[in-house]
């Protein structure tokens, strides 16, 4: 499988190229008062309002600082109601797309976080899949998409 593969902090992951709808530079984010934190902010894709994760302080780190290689990864975030919604996530260091065969990845028997998945080793080191349809708990999703789950709802 194709990965999309990043940093967050000083590890490497990597976000299955299917769920990637492009990457883009790092832009000016729109802050939201009282947001949880790890919501970054919003962004303007093309005239829509797209949330994004900062996925350092998701993973429980600050923030990481800028580099000339942090992006914001369009994702297809897909709710487990199935619901599709474009979801930003703050990568730090970019790294770009590796090939991982399935016979790599195994499982890393550790559950601290639900959205870290299986982890591959290589010449580089440990990569470990970030599962996106985990990435956002209950609240934190009913936060980020209320707008278009109320727009759904009405008759």
């Amino acid at each position: 499988m194709k990965l999309l593969v990043f940093h967050i902090g000083a590890d490497r992951y990597g976000l299955r190229l299917r769920d990637v709808v492009r990457v883009l530079p790092l832009l000016e984010l729109k802050q939201l008062p009282l947001a949880p934190d790890a919501v970054a902010g919003l962004m303007d894709l093309h005239g829509a309002s797209v949330p994004v994760i900062d996925l350092c302080r998701a993973s429980g780190l600050p923030s990481g600082e800028d580099h000339f290689d942090t992006r914001i990864i369009v994702a297809d975030y897909v709710t487990p109601e199935g619901a599709h919604h474009q979801l930003g996530l703050r990568a730090e260091r970019v790294l770009g797309v590796q090939d991982v065969r399935d016979d790599q990845l195994a499982d890393s028997g550790v559950r601290a976080a639900p959205f870290l998945g299986q982890v591959a080793s290589d010449s580089q080191g440990m990569l470990q899949l970030v599962e996106l349809e985990q990435l956002l708990p209950a609240e934190l999703r009913a936060l980020l998409f209320q707008s278009a789950a109320a727009t759904d709802s009405a008759p």
